[in-house]
């Protein structure tokens, strides 16, 4: 498994090739992609660094979120051509904080319309990446896309054995939703460059661990060309 984030130290590198970790898991039969909280509040309403971006959404990625949503699109646009299946979950707590449970014992709720109340302007899909007539949008509650939504419902539905994983933030929910994913035994593509977070140390990480045991992170031109070939 090569050292693409250059985090490892020679004893790292020497465990993985004895534990034989990061071998390709390749895509099954039946695909669908997964757009993960693409939302206002997560990358802003403009291309602009983090630090002003944050001084109105408080929960932005900012340009880093707006590179990757651009590659989500590529990646949707393709997906859109070949009838494979686009599902959006869109993270949702209502004003008062009483659906929060423990995460406001880790993060304080934010009284903000540019955060993600339900129904706010922060709440609201990326334009960029607004769904289409055909796709399909859940609301979650928790990190993982899983828990406590319809999705595996949907999924099973369309006899879908493969997901391509976008969205955000890589650390926090992309990470839930890919374990998950790979627990349920589904294929789990993620896209190394249609995902972001906050904190650069945490995405680096949060990619190399799931490419060492749980999913394929790969490049977003390699997965165009998967698609291409379908």
């Amino acid at each position: 498994m090569v050292d693409k984030y250059h985090i490892l130290t020679p004893r790292d590198q020497e465990t993985l090739s004895t534990a034989r970790m990061g071998t390709r898991m390749g895509f099954g039969k039946r695909i669908a992609v997964i757009v993960i909280d693409a939302q206002v509040y997560m990358i802003g309403d403009r291309c602009e660094p983090m630090s002003e971006s944050n001084k109105r959404y408080p929960s932005s990625c900012g340009e880093i979120g707006w590179k990757a949503c651009e590659n989500i699109k590529r990646i949707l646009d393709a997906a859109r051509k070949k009838d494979i299946p686009i599902f959006y979950s869109q993270m949702t707590m209502a004003a008062d904080g009483w659906d929060a449970g423990v995460y406001t014992l880790k993060r304080n709720l934010l009284q903000s319309t540019n955060w993600m109340l339900e129904g706010t302007p922060g709440w609201e899909i990326a334009p960029m990446l607004a769904p289409c007539s055909g796709d399909h949008v859940f609301m979650k509650k928790k990190p993982s896309a899983f828990f406590g939504t319809p999705l595996i419902s949907y999924l099973n539905d369309r006899g879908i054995d493969t997901l391509i994983i976008t969205g955000g933030s890589t650390s926090n929910c992309v990470r839930a939703t890919v374990f998950d994913s790979s627990s349920y035994n589904y294929h789990t593509i993620v896209a190394e460059d249609g995902v972001f977070d906050r904190i650069e140390i945490s995405h680096k990480v949060s990619l190399f661990d799931m490419d060492r045991q749980w999913a394929d992170v790969m490049p977003t031109e390699d997965i165009l060309a998967e698609l291409a070939r379908r």
